[in-house]
């Protein structure tokens, strides 16, 4: 499976994600994306990056509703749970409160903009889970070549540094010895420094023998217009991706976005001419492929349409307080993203070593 798949498929579950703000909906784009992970995953380092992903989600959640409680919310409330002790602020902090009334509409708000964060930073988890990143930077066009090796090998770090605490700290266990207090971190941080210097000599090693860094002459004017066109791409994107996530910019964002893809496309094809380099067995995108970033494609325009259709299903009320209902059709529409767990090929085991 091509590893851009997962991430378009990702990308598009987070874009539906970020259409709504229904706990039932946001719930069900975290069952998809974990039962596809849970399916499709690998036993590589990377792929155990969900679970922290997933508790990153909950942390963010938590720290949404304490500064609820401790900051106020502009949601007005009837339902008064508690109040706090009150901090008195000075003049110049007017409209700025710290303690009062609690009240269940504001932490009920909180709780639904909390989950909608704890969802797309999920998202990008179940992608950093099953794409590999090794593989990701062989499809990157050839003038991303030197910031692409600089993410992967920021991406492959910190797992790898996981892995090695995990590693150290069970055969510290089995001696008998403590893994706990701060004895036993200092103790277990310099073998993990340790190999990370190596992984880096390494790294840098067989990035020298492949002649990495090597560039060709190009004009003046191919390398002025590749800095226009990818310039004028990107932003183009930016706003593009502004437009789709926010409520008010569905209308033009997909045309801007499509315009400065195809600008960026264009400087980078151009940009290209600098390397030098060859690709050994490049990825193919396949039928699957298109299948997988096809059914995020699908979930996102659904829940885009759904919200100009029926938003109040796809942003339930919190005054006054109510339950929210499950819409059918665009839960139904979220279950395209299960798609991936029953086309995308099993890892072979030697693809996770």
């Amino acid at each position: 499976m091509h590893a851009g798949a997962w991430w378009l498929w990702a990308l598009g579950l987070a874009t539906a994600a970020s259409r709504t703000t229904n706990p039932l909906l946001l719930g069900l784009i975290i069952g998809v994306a974990g039962y596809v992970v849970a399916a499709r995953r690998t036993d590589a380092p990377w792929a155990r990056s969900y679970g922290a992903f997933l508790k990153l989600g909950m942390f963010v959640i938590g720290l949404r509703l304490l500064f609820s409680m401790l900051l106020g919310s502009p949601i007005p409330g009837s339902h008064l749970l508690f109040t706090l002790p009150e901090v008195p602020l000075p003049a110049w902090a007017q409209g700025i409160r710290f303690g009062g009334r609690v009240t269940g509409e504001q932490l009920v708000f909180a709780f639904y903009d909390g989950l909608k964060l704890a969802t797309l930073l999920v998202c990008v988890g179940a992608a950093n889970a099953l794409a590999n990143p090794a593989r990701l930077l062989k499809s990157l066009p050839a003038a991303l070549y030197e910031a692409g090796v600089a993410v992967v090998v920021a991406m492959t770090f910190a797992p790898n540094m996981v892995a090695d605490v995990a590693r150290l700290r069970t055969a510290r266990r089995l001696r008998g010895r403590p893994t706990g207090g701060v004895k036993a971190i200092l103790q277990i941080g310099l073998p993990v420094l340790e190999g990370a210097l190596e992984r880096s000599v390494a790294i840098a090693a067989s990035m020298d023998a492949r002649g990495y860094g090597r560039t060709a002459e190009v004009p003046p004017a191919v390398r002025h217009t590749t800095n226009a066109l990818t310039l004028s791409g990107l932003i183009g994107m930016c706003a593009g991706t502004y437009g789709l996530l926010a409520a008010q910019g569905a209308a033009y964002g997909l045309p801007v976005l499509g315009g400065g893809a195809a600008l960026a496309v264009a400087g980078l094809r151009l940009g290209g001419r600098r390397s030098v380099r060859t690709r050994y067995r490049p990825d193919r995108w396949g039928p699957r492929a298109w299948l997988v970033a096809g059914s995020g494609a699908a979930v996102a325009a659904l829940l885009i349409h759904a919200g100009s259709v029926a938003p109040a299903a796809l942003h339930p009320g919190v005054v006054p307080l109510a339950a929210p209902t499950l819409p059918l059709w665009p839960a139904a529409a979220i279950l395209i993203g299960l798609l991936p767990a029953f086309v995308a090929p099993v890892p072979p085991k030697e693809a996770s070593q």
